[in-house]
């Protein structure tokens, strides 16, 4: 079982990361790899450098019942650093059990809009997508919105839900951005944000040097959310808003 409110289980095949935005600053994950470097598989040196734990592969195979599984709430499946070959396996072995969901968040957006389309088209020769694939980014404030929300709506995927955690400023979802370029008239097929994100996370800082984040922040983002029909999660109720949890 795992603390976090949204999924059933964590499984993390992968630990660690490295900074790459400011949501990094306070990472509640490099926090607890500290506390357990020397043990549990965490590198006593480095206890917060990616690491692959073959160990744990088969560990989404002993739970019978269906849950939703979040993967790599330790690290970054998609660092730089994890190996193509390893990070096949992953999710190969997601798209092997569809009694699962699975969920998957990332602040690089880029190497999933490979690294995606390309496990489809080695999987299905028609690009089938898995409905047990879930694919989501982490936006913390509008910078990083802006650059990683339409690289994740460009992913083929049967969800695809965006965590504004921690929240670090007002965020604008409900805007126009180019969704594909139209080979038969030239130009950019424009679509609004909001309306193709599936379900939308957003929450406080928490911990030691936890920076502010004013409630008119998560409450206008959720009345965006309401007005697209969009589910809503919020961490300080721990509750969805809005609409139901997605199936």
């Amino acid at each position: 079982m795992t603390k976090i409110e949204w999924c059933d289980e964590t499984w993390n095949p992968i630990t660690g990361c490295t900074p790459i935005s400011e949501g990094c600053q306070n990472c509640y994950a490099k926090r607890m790899a500290n506390r357990l470097r020397g043990r549990f598989g965490y590198p006593e040196d480095e206890p917060f450098k990616i690491t692959f734990h073959p160990d744990r592969l088969d560990q989404p195979y002993t739970w019978k019942k269906p849950r939703k599984i979040f993967v790599g709430s330790m690290g970054d499946l998609f660092h730089d650093d994890v190996s193509q070959q390893i990070l096949r396996t992953i999710l190969v072995l997601t798209l092997n059990l569809p009694r699962h969901t699975f969920l998957i968040l990332t602040k690089r957006p880029k190497r999933m809009a490979y690294e995606i389309p390309e496990l489809w088209d080695y999987r299905n020769a028609e690009g089938t997508i898995s409905k047990n694939l879930w694919l989501g980014i982490t936006a913390e404030n509008q910078k990083c919105a802006d650059e990683r929300i339409p690289v994740l709506l460009q992913i083929p995927a049967a969800v695809r839900f965006v965590s504004v955690e921690p929240m670090l400023g007002p965020i604008e979802l409900d805007h126009k951005y180019k969704k594909r370029w139209n080979d038969k008239v030239p130009g950019w097929e424009m679509s609004w944000m909001l309306q193709d994100v599936d379900w939308v996370i957003a929450g406080p800082e928490t911990g030691p040097g936890a920076r502010p984040c004013k409630p008119e922040w998560i409450e206008n983002l959720y009345e965006q959310c309401q007005h697209a029909g969009v589910p809503f999660f919020d961490k300080r109720k721990t509750g969805w808003l809005a609409r139901e949890f997605p199936t």
